[in-house]
Order: structure tokens, then C-alpha cells, then sequence
């Protein structure tokens, strides 16, 4: 038998303690990493997973969320899903009750949550709304449009709206996607991801939390990783696959995050921002890597009362 361990990105330790659970009783990894994601969803005071996460440019929530099991490359996932609450369960669904696809997006995602009786809800809270109008209302012009052909107005707003974009930060403190892996004691191991996505982002983009090789691989043949940070650059990067493939060459999981993300960062990117990888192998060894000195990374193994965290490599 194997010894269950469940480990996590930066705020996933609100849902831990309950993937935890689920393992000690001898559930699945799968089963696991849904009750902990569920936990970090249903979270309102994070605001960049689930419930509360903020808007896109227009002042919707879309959320991707995905789950891949290692001893089969099973993988379900949903991009840009609205007014469904925890998206990890819709994309289980997409693996499970949907095996000719892995991922859906948009209004298909929401059509197959519906038909699968999964609750809707308001996803945009009040303090999520009132963090996005706060700095929207840093722009320093404002035009409201006609549906007519475009004037200088028009234009000089784009130009505005543009630049608004690429000087939006997160607001201080924790941030960013969350990324759960389990290794249950049958030696099955599940990789899952969730995020509201970059805030302020263009109306149906989809990161990398969703597509499978750039922000969830799992492969027991190696072990599982994720990323969270600028999807972007894992999408192009194809990086989780990158931390597995190094993991079965026999690198350890802190060292194959680094690679991994040393790769990324060599891609040109005018929107650079940070990047991290997380990573677990089928022999319980973990390991995480990132570009900002303090990071950390949640682990919680049988013997645990409580997440701990665990220092990732600097890049």
C-alpha cells in the first residue's frame, strides 16, 4: 500500500485538510482532489478560483478548471464557464460522463453542466465587483460607445483600455491559481486545477489550468505537476508535461519544476509575469519551484493535523 499524500499550491490549505480526509478513509485521489478544490472554490475570500473570483473586461466570471488521473492520462476540463460555482466537479463530469472529449468551453460547458443537474450561481460577490470597479476607475479617460462606425474617440479609448490592461496587477497577498495533487494508497494519483484566470482578461480566453501539458499533467509513469502564474507562457511552453517527462528521467521534483520553468522564461513575452510549477511523484517525493524568493507550497501527508508549507526552489 501506498502512503496517501495530498499537496498544494499557495491557499490551497483551506481545502487540504479535507482531501486529507477523503484519502485516510481510503478514497481515491480523484474523489480527493474534488473535496479539496471544492473547499478552495467555495472560498469568498479568494478571489481568483470559484465563487468571488474576479471578472473578465466585461464584469463576468469565467473559470477553467481541469482533473487528470496518472495511471490512465484520463483528462476533463471546462474553459470560460459561467454561473457554475465549482467547475473542478463540471470538468470530473467532462472525464467521467462525457469520454469522447476532455474539454468543453463557454456555452457548451454551461449546457453540460445544466444537463448534468449541477446548481448555478452568482459568481460575481460584491467585494469582487467592487475590487474590479476600483480599478477600472483608475483609467484616466473614459468614453462611453455608439454603436457607429469608430472616431479619434473610439480609438483613443481602445489605445486607453489597452494600456489599462497591461499595467492591472492582483491586488497585495495571495494570488493566483490553485493547484491540488493527490497520491491515494492504491498508487493512484490525480492532478487538479482551478482558477477565475487572469482578472480583466479578454471575454473567453482560456489558460493554461484547462489544457492539458501546459497547466496539469499527470502520468504515473513519472508523476503528476501543475503550474499556476502566466498560463501564457506554460501553454506555449507545454510546462507540466516538461516537469513529468523530467520526473520519470529521474530528476527530483524540485529540480524538474526549475528546469522547467527556466525553459518558459527563455520564451520572448511582452506580458511576462511569474510562472511556477508544483510536482509530485508516484513515490510520494514532492517538490515546487518559483521566480519570487518566499514561495511556498502546502503538503499534508497520513501522520498531518494540518497543511504544512514547504519552501520552493528558487528559479
Amino acid at each position: 500500500m501506498t502512503q496517501p499524500v495530498i499537496i498544494g499550491s499557495e491557499r490551497s490549505e483551506v481545502g487540504l485538510p479535507a482531501g486529507m480526509d477523503v484519502l485516510r478513509r481510503g478514497g481515491t485521489a480523484l474523489d480527493a482532489v474534488e473535496a479539496a478544490m471544492r473547499r478552495c472554490e467555495d472560498n469568498l475570500t479568494d478571489h481568483y478560483v470559484g465563487t468571488g473570483g474576479l471578472p473578465n473586461a466585461q464584469g463576468v466570471v469565467e473559470l477553467d478548471a481541469s482533473v487528470m488521473t496518472g495511471s490512465d492520462r484520463r483528462f476533463g476540463a471546462v474553459g470560460a464557464l459561467r454561473g457554475f460555482p465549482n467547475p473542478i466537479s463540471v470538468a470530473r463530469a467532462v472525464m467521467e460522463r462525457l469520454p469522447q472529449h476532455c474539454l468543453l468551453v463557454g456555452e457548451g460547458a454551461a449546457l453540460f453542466a445544466r444537463e448534468n443537474g449541477f446548481e448555478g450561481a452568482e459568481l460575481l460577490t460584491e467585494e469582487s465587483r467592487a475590487m474590479w470597479r476600483e480599478q477600472l476607475l483608475t483609467a484616466a479617460e473614459a468614453v462611453e460607445g455608439e454603436n457607429t462606425p469608430a472616431v479619434d474617440g473610439d480609438h483613443r479609448y481602445r489605445r486607453a483600455a489597452l494600456e489599462l490592461v497591461r499595467r492591472m496587477a492582483p491586488h497585495e497577498g495571495p494570488w493566483g491559481t490553485i493547484n491540488i495533487v493527490a497520491l491515494d494508497a492504491h498508487g493512484e494519483m490525480c492532478v487538479g486545477v482551478s482558477t477565475s484566470g487572469y482578472p480583466f482578461k479578454y471575454p473567453g480566453r482560456v489558460g493554461d489550468s484547462a489544457v492539458p501539458g501546459a497547466g496539469n499533467w499527470c502520468d504515473l509513469r513519472g508523476g503528476g505537476a501543475a503550474c499556476t502564474g502566466r498560463g501564457e507562457l506554460s501553454l506555449r511552453g507545454g510546462t507540466a508535461r516538461t516537469v513529468v517527462d523530467l520526473l520519470a528521467l529521474g530528476k527530483e521534483p524540485a529540480d524538474a519544476c526549475r528546469v522547467a520553468l527556466e525553459e518558459a522564461a527563455g520564451l520572448p513575452d511582452e506580458y511576462r509575469s511569474e510562472l511556477r510549477a508544483l510536482a509530485l511523484t508516484p513515490d510520494g517525493r514532492h517538490g515546487g519551484a518559483a521566480g519570487q524568493e518566499g514561495s511556498v507550497y502546502a503538503v499534508m501527508t497520513g501522520a498531518s493535523t494540518e497543511p504544512e508549507l514547504r519552501p520552493r526552489t528558487l528559479v
